[in-house]
Order: C-alpha cells, then sequence, then structure tokens
C-alpha cells in the first residue's frame, strides 16, 4: 500500500497582476493556475481544497472564529518506483479477485417461434374473409324522383336559354 505525505498552504485570496489579463477573475485563475504548476514541478499532487474554522484573537481578552481556504497536496513517501509498484500490485489483486469470481453467461436469443401458455389467449388464424359484393341499395334518406314532378332546376318554357 502506498504512503503519503501531505502539504497543505492557505489558499491565495486575491490574484495577482499580470501583463494581459484583465479581469479579477482571470487574474484570481492565474494565480491559483501557478501555485499549483509550482507545487507540480516540486512532485506534489494537487488532492482538494477545504474551508476551516480558525480560532483567533482579537483585541485583548476576545475570540472570533475565521474560516481559512486551504489547499491540500499530497506526494508518495519514499522512490516513485516503490509507488508504482505498489499500484500494479493493487491491480493485480483486484484483477485476480474479479476473474475468480463466476461471470455470469451470456445466453443468445431463441429464434424458435413461441408457443402460448396456459393463460394466453390462443392466436387468431390468419386466414382472410371471403369477398362477396354487396348489392347496392338505394338510400333510404333520399327519395326516388317523381315523374310527375317538375325539375325546379329546369328551364321554364318561354324564357330565352343564358349564353
Amino acid at each position: 500500500m502506498a504512503h503519503f505525505e501531505y502539504k497543505v498552504i492557505p489558499a491565495p485570496t486575491k490574484g495577482q497582476k499580470a501583463q494581459g489579463i484583465k479581469s479579477p477573475e482571470a487574474r484570481f485563475a492565474n494565480t491559483i493556475e501557478g501555485l499549483l504548476n509550482e507545487q507540480a514541478a516540486d512532485g506534489w499532487e494537487y488532492l482538494r481544497t477545504d474551508i476551516l474554522p480558525s480560532d483567533e484573537r482579537s483585541g485583548l481578552t476576545g475570540t472570533q472564529t475565521l474560516y481559512r481556504t486551504l489547499l491540500v497536496f499530497r506526494r508518495c513517501k519514499g522512490g516513485s518506483q516503490h509507488a508504482a509498484d505498489d499500484m500494479i500490485a493493487s491491480a493485480q489483486e483486484v484483477a485476480e479477485a474479479v476473474s475468480q469470481e463466476k461471470a455470469p453467461q451470456r445466453r443468445e436469443p431463441s429464434l424458435a417461434p413461441v408457443r402460448p401458455t396456459r393463460g394466453d389467449p390462443a392466436p387468431a388464424p390468419e386466414t382472410p374473409a371471403p369477398e362477396t359484393p354487396e348489392p347496392e341499395t338505394p338510400k333510404p334518406d333520399t327519395p326516388a324522383p317523381d315523374p310527375d314532378t317538375p325539375d325546379p332546376d329546369a328551364p321554364k318554357p318561354g324564357t330565352p336559354k343564358p349564353d
């Protein structure tokens, strides 16, 4: 198992001026980036940021609680080869544990037709019904034309035909 040593430093509260960086957010981000890169160059890996309370003296007899933001870094104790060997050993243990467990067998889907079970309704036969022509019947809502009744749309005798 790897053993680590830790380093805790206060987080910057204000961004430093830099050429070409105008906004306060960008200055602050640039300051944090520089701090992280500086620690990484020394072999420290950024772990997390914590906000912790700090009781501090206020005046002659009073105290007040201030909250401090701290950056936490870690690195492996000993050589880097020792840490790599520990990592490889733990990965091999995990791989062996997984391979010893019986992995479930995958079942391929069956292409056989499904048979209905006892509770399933019987499938309907797929034979088309014979087609029989339906006789045309007059519609009951429209009366048949009466030959004695004059057609209202017909022109009256003695009127000229429209062109």
